[in-house]
């Protein structure tokens, strides 16, 4: 679904990411991780757009995705932190967000286009919480607000930035069972995580990053036959010593 090919991207004298070679198929949930500085954010903000590489190609669906913006539409993206007009309530804001998809995809109002995804709207208990303004929300609800956004343009790809970030127990909870669900309908799903005991269970592959390139990428059973450790942290404690 998404292939990064000889990727390689400089600031100034800091080579973030150094001629990344990945193929991320649809209907795996995917761990990018890696130390701070590892390119992780880089990685993740070529896919988006918002940095072009110097070298290399990204294609999505096999199609460059260089001056073609098309793409993200069909991608949900859940910073770490999320930053938003302070002034208006959750239900303002998601309005809004639907008003501007629909006026940058005319094609989302037609009766056979996708419907929105409002599942953890609900399942979050974000509709009692629509009067609420975004500065008085907690760093919990923010996320709560970031992940129902991710999800609610049903989009084949979500980019998740430690998503459990800041939330309670029984919100992650629903958060894990939401990505398993829209994992099993076949979309890839990209997280990155510091914490890795959040990911035990919940991912099929690991991209582990290192100083801009890619140390190694398995799934799960292959980093489990070759470290012996069935908890992730351990293997890739493992790999690393």
């Amino acid at each position: 679904m998404i292939r990064f090919s000889d990727i390689s991207k400089r600031f100034s004298r800091y080579q973030a990411l150094d001629s990344i070679d990945l193929q991320l198929g649809a209907g795996r949930a995917i761990a990018l991780i890696g130390p701070n500085g590892s390119g992780k954010t880089t990685l993740i903000k070529c896919l988006l757009g918002m940095v072009v590489p110097d070298i290399g190609s990204i294609t999505f669906r096999d199609k460059d995705i260089r001056n073609d913006h098309t793409y993200r539409a069909d991608i949900g993206y859940m910073p770490q932190i999320g930053r938003y007009p302070d002034n208006m309530t959750i239900g303002q804001l998601i309005d809004m967000m639907k008003d501007i998809r629909q006026s940058a995809n005319p094609s989302i109002q037609r009766p056979d286009a996708r419907p929105l995804d409002e599942e953890l709207i609900k399942d979050l208990g974000l509709q009692q919480l629509f009067h609420k303004r975004m500065r008085s929300l907690s760093g919990g609800t923010r996320q709560k607000v970031s992940a129902c956004l991710a999800f609610l343009f049903d989009p084949q790809v979500l980019v998740l930035d430690e998503p459990t970030a800041g939330l309670d127990p029984v919100s992650s909870g629903i958060l894990k069972e939401k990505i398993d669900t829209e994992t099993a309908k076949g979309k890839l799903v990209l997280i990155t995580s510091h914490i890795l005991s959040e990911l035990d269970d919940l991912v099929d592959e690991v991209v582990y990053l290192q100083e801009g390139r890619v140390r190694f990428h398995k799934t799960i059973p292959q980093l489990q036959a070759d470290t012996g450790e069935k908890k992730l942290v351990r293997a890739i404690a493992q790999i690393m010593i």
